[in-house]
């Protein structure tokens, strides 16, 4: 009986690599499916993920980010407390439950979840979310100046949303901060001249700054 040579023990084992590394490559990947919009696809790899590891954090991170682009808040936030439990200090779960309070209208319980993850991590990857946020839920609340700080906040991280420069200049209408309002749809139009938001709030603003 031949034994085998090193060559072909050295070719078998290429090939076993090579079929593993193929194996690696096919499996789903449930972020890549969340980062082209393909939430259904991104939440049903996570329920596999997580029903074979239930300690599997990112997979309850993603399904929880795939459910709150749908809007289902409730399901997100049944896997939110779930990856809470696994970390109890995780940023993305503290922002996603940030997230889920803020969209169901609960803003106390938002505000709260969003200085944690601020206490956490100050430069996050979702700072200028979380700030734009809270930004609008000081809106909401009619808290103009506090809207002001926090959505100055936010352009300062993301200075090309235009969207979000429209609404830092009606917080600031609001605040009775007009010349500084204007400035601010300015540079919202400057980003995008088709804003009509941004071009009646300016139109408003100047207005009320000439009748004074």
């Amino acid at each position: 009986m031949k034994t085998m040579g090193k060559g072909s023990m050295v070719c078998i084992f290429l090939l076993l690599f090579s079929g593993m590394c193929v194996f690696s490559q096919m499996r789903p990947d449930a972020l890549a499916e969340y980062r082209m919009g393909n939430y259904e696809r991104a939440i049903a790899i996570c329920v596999n993920e997580i029903n074979t590891n239930p300690q599997n954090l990112d997979a309850h991170v993603v399904i929880c980010w795939s459910l709150i682009r749908l809007g289902r808040y409730a399901e997100a936030l049944n896997y939110a407390r779930l990856g809470r439990g696994l970390s109890r200090y995780d940023p993305r779960i503290i922002e996603i439950l940030g997230e889920i309070s803020y969209y169901e209208g609960r803003n106390s319980e938002a505000l709260q979840y969003f200085q944690e993850y601020i206490n956490i991590a100050p430069e996050g990857q979702r700072i200028e979310t979380v700030y734009y946020l809270i930004g609008e839920i000081y809106i909401r609340l009619g808290r103009f100046r506090h809207a002001d700080i926090a959505l100055s906040t936010a352009v300062h991280w993301l200075p090309g949303n235009a969207a979000w420069w429209t609404r830092l200049a009606y917080a600031r209408e609001n605040a009775g901060d007009l010349s500084e309002a204007i400035i601010a749809y300015e540079r919202a139009l400057s980003l995008n001249a088709q804003l009509v938001d941004a071009r009646r709030g300016m139109d408003r603003a100047r207005q009320k700054l000439g009748s004074r």
